[in-house]
């Protein structure tokens, strides 16, 4: 009955030390999950970086002006109003356009919409 007793646990000790020596799992999965985090990652901003430039590439397609220009109509109503209460109380053209953050040319194609329609005298 001893001898069991002392055989079990001379297994017992000789499997903890073989424990510590015997390669983690769990560490090498760690491992590459974060191998492959970080190779997802890289992809993601190479990725955007494509499609930045590829974007880039249709912009410079089309006419710089066109890109850069709003029509009248995508300006909000509101700014359309302030921008004709200004004109009227005499404030110059690029002072309008910079209280309003629009351009110049914006301004213009504004109020001449205005005369068109007839809401400016």
């Amino acid at each position: 009955m001893d001898e069991l007793i002392i055989g079990l646990a001379s297994a017992g000790v000789f499997f903890i030390l073989l424990s510590f020596f015997l390669p983690d799992k769990q560490q090498r999965l760690e491992k590459e999950v974060e191998e492959l985090s970080m190779k997802m990652l890289q992809e993601h901003y190479q990725f955007n970086k494509k499609l930045k430039v590829l974007e880039e590439e249709l912009l410079i397609g089309e006419s710089p002006s066109a890109a850069l220009r709003k029509p009248a109509a995508s300006v909000n109503q509101i700014i359309q109003n302030q921008v004709v209460a200004l004109y009227q109380q005499g404030t110059p053209i690029p002072q309008i356009a910079a209280q309003s953050s629009l351009s110049a040319d914006q301004v213009k194609e504004i109020l001449n919409e205005k005369v068109q329609t007839g809401s400016l005298s």
